[in-house]
């Protein structure tokens, strides 16, 4: 066997080793990126879940409130309808405004004293609150293994192989825009 032969031979091994590493890393990063939204869907429906709850223990008492209770419903059945498309940007647009009625609905609440007080709608309120921060830490979690994703798919040399092979880049999740406004403070 020739020098040569040989030295073809090491670098067909080197070059196909290089390829399965490599594609086999980006498959592994696709998946926790699949992983990753999963959770926050998880999340998602759990809060969708607890919604129509909360609507029904404060509709009797806001009789004159029910278009709030309207849009409350409405946000909820488009961030369901853009949940089913599987898109994190529409996703994420249809949940911001979910977030948005449910802010309104809670300072709606505020207003009602024996409402306040109502052991069933505290119990929501609190068990939705939970759920955002968990939402909160889903998104979090998705967004970095988006990041890692986007940057395993982006360098060198993986760039090289990641076009050819079927790996496109992913969306973030996006926040809600009154997240990344900065907070008002007055304290006078």
């Amino acid at each position: 066997m020739s020098a040569t032969l040989i030295i073809l031979i090491i670098v067909i091994v080197v070059v196909v080793g290089f390829v399965v590493l490599t594609y086999n890393g980006l498959v592994q990063r696709r998946l926790r990126v699949d992983e990753a939204f999963s959770q926050i869907s998880v999340q998602l429906k759990r809060r969708w879940d607890l919604i129509p709850n909360l609507v029904n223990a404060v509709k009797g008492y806001m009789d004159f409130e029910k278009d709030v209770l309207t849009k409350v419903t409405d946000a909820r059945a488009n961030a369901v309808a853009a949940g089913a498309q599987g898109s994190p940007a529409a996703q994420a647009t249809a949940e911001n405004a979910l977030t948005g009625t449910l802010r309104s609905l809670f300072a709606v609440v505020e207003n009602y004293p024996t409402l306040k007080a109502n052991e069933n709608v505290l119990s929501l309120q609190e068990q939705l609150t939970t759920t955002e921060n968990q939402i909160g830490f889903a998104r979090q979690h998705y967004n970095a293994t988006v990041l890692d994703f986007n940057t395993g798919i982006a360098t060198f040399p993986a760039v090289l192989l990641a076009g050819p092979l079927g790996f496109t880049k992913r969306e973030f999740f996006e926040a809600e825009p009154e997240a990344q406004a900065v907070p008002q403070v007055n304290l006078g």
